[in-house]
């Protein structure tokens, strides 16, 4: 669910140019990029593999480059190319199965971002089966896309949440700031806390919602592109709370992956970033999460 609460002081007609321009412009984000869509752009990279180049635009090629740095400051965590492990592990199907190592091999071959082939204006996934996905910053880059526009038409106070990826824009009227709710891994769709933000981004990630069960053993839908499987490393949730929401959701997102230890030092390496590990029995934080937002 994508909403966005926000303040006008303009009136009503500021808050339907602005409202259009919103709406607008994510439902064309969303044409041209989910990977769901079987006519939008990044379809047409993945069932042009191993055979044809694909003209790009200038949006598009500054989106591969977005692609070029979180992949080098993740290192390669953030994969833009790891679609093939995400339709192995598909957690969405029917009866989802457990693949056979020889399947996560093979998949894993096709994974590669730096065996994407790009020229001005133009792309080629060099191999047949590969296949782009933005899904792993997509949305939180959208979030603070809508925060810019925002921005542009004279909106100072807003919140913009698309399906729990937030951004802050000012404070609420009346109000020290936006208070943003915690929900707790170990019982979903309850808040285990609340935080207050003012301009910042807050993104949360996990495998505890979606995922399967077999043999009496979760696997979740966040897929480590390293090893081919999804991550079992203890982790449930990470929260992050950055300057802006795609640097939060990078940040939760490869944390998770990295697991507790690792994943807090990554996340206090990056200036401005505090957040928090759950695991099935503990909890860990930054050095500054308690003394900003506990």
């Amino acid at each position: 669910m994508c909403e966005v609460h926000y303040a006008s002081a303009a009136g009503d007609a500021q808050a339907e140019v602005f409202e259009r321009a919103v709406i607008g412009w994510v439902a064309a984000f969303e044409a041209k990029y989910s990977r769901f869509r079987p006519d939008s752009l990044v379809s047409r990279i993945n069932t042009a593999a191993g055979r044809d180049w694909v003209s790009i635009d200038p949006e598009t090629e500054m989106m591969l480059k977005l692609c070029d740095s979180l992949h080098f400051l993740t290192g390669g965590i953030l994969d833009p190319t790891t679609l093939p492990l995400l339709w192995l592990w598909d957690y969405t199907a029917e009866k989802p199965r457990l693949p056979r190592a020889d399947e996560v091999a093979t998949a894993r071959a096709l994974v590669g971002w730096k065996r994407v082939q790009r020229q001005p204006g133009r792309i080629l996934l060099p191999q047949a089966g590969m296949g782009l996905d933005f899904g792993a910053f997509g949305k939180e880059y959208a979030v603070d896309f809508v925060a810019r526009l925002a921005a542009d038409h004279g909106i100072t106070s807003a919140l913009i949440d698309f399906g729990h990826d937030v951004r802050g824009i000012g404070t609420p009227p009346g109000r020290p700031g936006w208070v943003i709710g915690l929900e707790d891994p170990r019982n979903p769709g309850v808040a285990a806390g609340r935080i207050g933000i003012c301009g910042e981004g807050v993104a949360s990630s996990g495998d505890y919602i979606r995922g399967f069960e077999i043999s009496g053993k979760r696997y979740g839908h966040i897929v480590d592109p390293r090893t081919g499987w999804p991550v079992a490393n203890g982790c449930r949730q990470v929260t992050v709370i950055a300057p802006t929401c795609l640097q939060a959701g990078v940040l939760s997102t490869t944390a998770f992956v990295l697991g507790v230890s690792k994943g807090i030092e990554f996340i206090q390496a990056t200036p401005g970033a505090e957040g928090f590990i759950v695991t099935d029995d503990a909890r860990a934080e930054t050095r500054g999460f308690g003394g900003k937002y506990g």
